[in-house]
């Protein structure tokens, strides 16, 4: 299976997380410019944007946030 893009996977969770997080929000909102986890959003590695983003998308629950999660964490290894 091929991965999605950063920045499709951004537009799945801004429409299945109805309150975002606002510690969450900047790292939600720099994935939806990435295509890659190996892509920079400045200083930043694609990686580290969607580890910081897991680590605040702790109230995000559902069977949505469990798949999605699960998604980004097999990125990340």
């Amino acid at each position: 299976m091929e991965n999605r893009p950063l920045s499709v996977i951004a537009r799945e969770i801004y429409q299945t997380w109805p309150k975002i997080n606002y510690a969450a929000k900047p790292y939600l909102d720099a994935m939806s410019c990435l295509e890659s986890i190996k892509d920079n959003y400045f200083q930043d590695s694609g990686q580290g944007i969607v580890r910081y983003f897991l680590s605040n998308a702790t109230t995000w629950r559902g069977a949505d946030a469990r798949r999605i999660k699960a998604e980004l964490k097999n990125l990340c290894k």
